[in-house]
């Protein structure tokens, strides 16, 4: 079991080599720092705290920044704990990048859903309506609560109330491309949240085997240098000075010919 702590990005789309359209979340990954290491013998289970993302030490209260200082790091925005793992190849103050992950992993994404506020049954649970004549009465109301016993709205009935703004774990994602030099995931599919939205990518839990790496698209940009005016200018001058010459030459050739028919009509005359 593995994981690394991430920010969700925003959707785009890569092309495979065999044409296939694969749409992808990227999630930005920073240097995450180990700022605490459980053992089963101190705390009961094994498991690494996990820290992403500066903020300012004016938004630290005092007994964070001891915490963070044991770590020797700044303070944190986002903390996780990562257990089921050997906590003996770990240290605090150690720093996981992004490299963690390969492409053709099978992981598990985790992240805080987008609050929809209170919504009633039909659109939170996706109840039906009732009829919409206008003698029904009966259009988006919740409807029965229960049996006529015990005389109480049972446990777990599905009921109007607060929508969204949950934990949500969305299973068997893919890891398309690793980018280091810029900290991004790509992952297949959607991830849970908004963007800017926090997110916990780990390892599945199903074990499922990993998969060969996808082949993408890389495209290359060609920046094309247009002719400069001046090559343009020469050619339009020697079009004009050709054009002129032309000209000359047919005024001259017409005057001529002019004056060849005038000159017998003025001895006819005589």
């Amino acid at each position: 079991m593995k994981g690394i702590l991430g920010r969700k990005v925003g959707m785009t789309e890569v092309f495979q080599a065999d044409g296939k359209l694969v749409p992808v979340t990227v999630i930005e990954v920073e240097p995450n720092v180990i700022i605490q290491i459980k053992t089963v013998d101190k705390d009961g289970y094994n498991s690494i705290q996990l820290a992403a993302f500066n903020k300012r030490e004016k938004l630290a209260n005092k007994p964070e920044m001891g915490h963070f200082k044991k770590a020797n790091t700044t303070p944190k925005r986002f903390l996780k704990e990562i257990k089921g793992l050997d906590v003996s190849n770990y240290e605090v103050g150690q720093v996981i990048s992004v490299d963690l992950f390969e492409a053709g992993e099978v992981v598990d994404v985790t992240g805080t859903s987008k609050g929809k506020g209170f919504q009633g049954t039909i659109k939170r649970h996706n109840f039906s309506r009732g009829p919409m004549a206008h003698g029904s009465h009966y259009h988006r109301a919740v409807g029965s609560r229960g049996p006529m016993r015990p005389m109480r709205v049972l446990k777990g009935k599905k009921l109007p109330g607060h929508m969204g703004n949950e934990t949500v774990t969305i299973q068997n994602l893919e890891v398309i491309a690793v980018d280091v030099e810029n900290n991004y995931l790509l992952v297949s599919g959607n991830v849970p949240g908004p963007k800017q939205g926090y997110v916990l990518v780990r390892s599945s839990v199903k074990g499922l085997a990993n998969r060969e790496a996808k082949e993408l698209v890389s495209y290359v940009v060609e920046e094309v240098v247009p002719e400069t005016n001046e090559v343009v200018t020469e050619e339009v001058t020697e079009v004009v000075e050709e054009t002129a010459v032309e000209n000359s030459n047919v005024e001259e050739t017409v005057e001529a010919e002019t004056t060849e028919v005038e000159t017998p009509e003025e001895g006819a005359e005589n």
